[in-house]
């Protein structure tokens, strides 16, 4: 039985840690974790858990590794002599907790690094003036207004709003044939 509460506060441990660092719950903090998941372990051996258990989290995401990677990585933590280690049921614990948040965890540091905005959205429009609203004196072509919609993670989005010509949209057309050439010939290539 008192496996099953081990491995039960492991993995409370273990989801507390990817509350925290992956998905910036600020409510979740060790003092939380210790005090619901490991109230009668000593505040030192605690901090040692939890330093040791978020750094193999930590490892692991890093290098989002897939199942062989994990299991050979952690086949290597338990045959790791004094504390650096973890036992069979840790190990165990720690692959069912990434086989489960490894999309999540990975996500999350996507979002994380991205230090410029991403498209949103794109609304667009076209327009063209009458002749009664152009005095009929010149001839006028179709403009295209086009609202991106631009933002980061857990910001408010910003709108940029571009106008174009009928040439200036082809220009814009072929750069993005361009740029899907482009991505075509790396996707096939591996």
């Amino acid at each position: 039985m008192a496996d099953v509460d081990a491995t039960k506060s492991l993995t409370g441990l273990l989801n507390g840690i990817a509350q925290k660092v992956y998905y910036n719950n600020a409510e979740i903090t060790e003092e939380l974790l210790k005090n619901e998941l490991y109230p009668d372990l000593p505040q030192e051996e605690f901090n040692a858990l939890h330093d040791k258990v978020k750094g193999l989290v930590k490892s692991i995401a890093a290098a989002d590794m897939d199942h062989a990677q994990l299991e050979a990585f952690l086949t290597a933590q338990t045959k790791k002599q004094g504390g650096g280690g973890v036992s069979v049921e840790q190990a165990a614990a720690l692959s069912r907790f990434w086989k489960s948040q490894r999309v999540r965890v990975r996500e999350s540091l996507l979002g994380q690094s991205r230090w410029e905005p991403g498209l949103r959205g794109l609304s667009w429009r076209v327009d063209l003036q009458t002749s009664a609203s152009r005095g009929e004196t010149a001839h006028s072509s179709p403009v295209a207004l086009v609202e991106l919609e631009l933002g980061r993670a857990e910001q408010d989005s910003e709108f940029m709003c571009l106008e174009f010509d009928e040439a200036k949209v082809n220009q814009v057309l072929k750069k993005m044939a361009d740029i899907q050439k482009s991505i075509d010939g790396i996707v096939h290539r591996s």
